[in-house]
């Protein structure tokens, strides 16, 4: 196994909220990887004491361990185990029923010698590649399905889409949001690369419009993770105004690879 991991602030006056890590297990077959973004809260109140780098990290750590060190145990268990744990280290001081306690998007991976498994909640991005050069992408495009009157504001997204029926789902502090990944199995052989992103890297193709998820893929295979976010900072620079690409939240964002040869 190879893997190469780059994760660079949008901002470095503010810290990355995002998180990402590769496990093997001690018996050195198979392993796993995390990927989560934390979801930057507006301006005002989240109910709790914490920041959300606070946050990505307990998460991060505990799905960690939990994925490496519980092999049978389904993703979506140890996602839904890990928010448990990370829930409880902050109910006692922190409101977590508001809408935004902190919270982020998750993309997980484990193979072993016969399976490779997978889950993906909100808007990161998983691109499985096969023996034949194929890339499939892995998404939940809950968000990009729903109306744009339910986006219009923070405060309308929040009351009427997030982590709500009929819109999108986070990783807050609801274990039961677990169940609402997409998950899935493969066999091991039908896969032989991979690569976890957020979307801030993502934008290459989702926003600047760089490629296909194929041509992403191959440039991350030619180039590395590295060439892909400077390459993305390029983009964002050159449209600083936001002309190429309105619906751009923020000019930089956090960005995340991992790259794995399986």
């Amino acid at each position: 196994m190879r893997t190469e991991l780059v994760s660079e602030p949008g901002d470095r006056t503010r810290p990355n909220e995002d998180f990402a890590s590769v496990g093997t297990p001690a018996c050195g077959q198979g392993g796993a990887l995390v990927v989560l973004d934390g979801v930057t809260p507006p301006k005002g109140g989240t109910g709790c004491l914490h920041t959300v780098p606070w946050y990505t990290a307990r998460l991060g750590g505990a799905l960690t361990e939990l994925t490496v060190s519980l092999p049978d145990v389904p993703l979506a268990e140890a996602l839904s185990r890990a928010l448990t744990r990370t829930a409880e280290a902050h109910a006692h001081t922190c409101d977590l029923s508001h809408p935004r306690t902190p919270q982020a998007t998750v993309v997980v991976t484990r193979w072993s010698v016969d399976t490779l498994e997978y889950l993906v909640l909100s808007d990161s991005v998983l691109l499985l590649e096969s023996p034949d050069g194929t890339v499939t992408p892995v998404l939940d495009d809950r968000l990009d399905r729903l109306p744009r009157d339910l986006l219009v504001s923070d405060e309308v997204a929040d009351a009427r889409a997030r982590n709500r029926e009929g819109g999108f789902f986070t990783a807050a502090a609801d274990p039961s949001v677990a169940s609402r990944a997409v998950t899935g199995t493969l066999p091991r052989a039908e896969v032989r690369a991979l690569a976890a992103l957020t979307d801030g890297a993502a934008r290459w193709t989702e926003r600047f419009h760089e490629g296909d998820w194929t041509d992403l893929f191959i440039y991350l295979r030619k180039q590395g993770p590295r060439a892909l976010v400077e390459r993305v900072r390029e983009l964002e620079r050159a449209d600083a105004e936001r002309r190429t690409s309105p619906r751009r939240g923020k000019t930089h964002d956090d960005a995340t690879v991992v790259y794995a040869e399986l």
